[in-house]
């Protein structure tokens, strides 16, 4: 079943996370590397389709809504575009495939260059998936390249490719490119990661943030992988203050919200919430991950 949702904290959803909050995704994207490309043009599609904040927010108490709004998160995964983009069904999110012919034929590139001129049916944008760019003849490509540098202002293509190379210079150069980590990779990182983080700030127990603070600190992450994994994390604690308010979470983090949720006040979530998302944006700035992991360490424990 498709999936927008990370498995785990690669930058990669980091970097469509903040664009999107800005308004600023890129119409054209090349998704590489040994990840799993699909699921993050799924999951960027969906940012850009995403109309988080504009519905279901009655069904949320007045702090609920508060926590929620305080800064517009896209892909929100709960609204109808999220979900159709998830299940495949969004009428202006097209997966480019040719199941007649071993590459994708011409005639369908010029198909979808025929559809892009059409406005998108209910979406802000009309969006080409293409899962295995590999399979664009040279023919395909010089076809698309005037549709991806010209074409109209709501129309969006996403190509997934693991080696870039096999892609046309002048294409790729229409695109902004983002590589996929392998997901052994992104699973090594799990034991001491986001959960553990998590498990943390709910328990509060006295000096426990700064012991995972160090071990954090010791596996050298980036600014981007520790703004990844704050991400995670918020994203546990708000399924599980949405919880509290009747919309409980699903996938991987119903189980740690419904723990949260019982452990935890909704005033200590939403204050939780609150300094997660501080300090995911301070990795947005010139410092180190080592600093950003002691500041927060030393506000939890103040917290607790």
């Amino acid at each position: 079943m498709p999936t927008i949702s990370p498995s785990r904290e690669d930058p990669v959803y980091t970097r469509i996370r903040n664009a999107a909050s800005r308004n600023a995704l890129p119409h054209a994207l090349l998704f590489t590397g040994p990840g799993d490309r699909l699921a993050a043009a799924r999951f960027a599609a969906a940012a850009m389709e995403c109309e988080g904040g504009e519905e279901g927010d009655a069904a949320l108490s007045r702090e609920a809504a508060r926590s929620e709004a305080r800064e517009t998160r896209k892909p929100c995964g709960v609204c109808a575009a999220c979900h159709k983009v998830r299940e495949d069904i969004h009428p202006d999110v097209i997966t480019v495939r040719d199941e007649k012919h071993k590459f994708i034929g011409v005639d369908v590139v010029r198909e979808v260059r025929k559809d892009a001129y059409i406005r998108p049916n209910e979406g802000r944008w009309k969006i080409y998936l293409f899962p295995d760019g590999s399979l664009l003849t040279e023919q395909d490509q010089n076809t698309l390249l005037k549709l991806v540098e010209e074409g109209p202002p709501y129309a969006a293509f996403f190509f997934c490719v693991e080696n870039p190379a096999l892609m046309l210079q002048t294409l790729r150069s229409r695109c902004v490119e983002w590589k996929l980590r392998a997901a052994a990779e992104t699973a090594a990182e799990a034991p001491e990661g986001w959960e553990a983080l998590c498990r943390c700030a709910a328990g509060r127990k006295r000096g426990s943030a700064a012991e995972l603070a160090v071990r954090l600190e010791k596996r050298g992450l980036s600014r981007e992988e520790l703004a990844a994994l704050l991400e995670r994390c918020r994203e546990a604690f708000s399924a599980a203050l949405l919880s509290l308010y009747g919309r409980p979470a699903g996938g991987e983090n119903r189980e740690l919200a419904a723990a949260l949720g019982k452990a935890l006040t909704r005033r200590q979530i939403m204050g939780t919430i609150e300094l997660l998302e501080k300090y995911r944006k301070e990795c947005g700035y010139n410092v180190g991950a080592g600093h950003v992991l002691g500041a927060l360490a030393a506000e939890l424990e103040e917290s607790f």
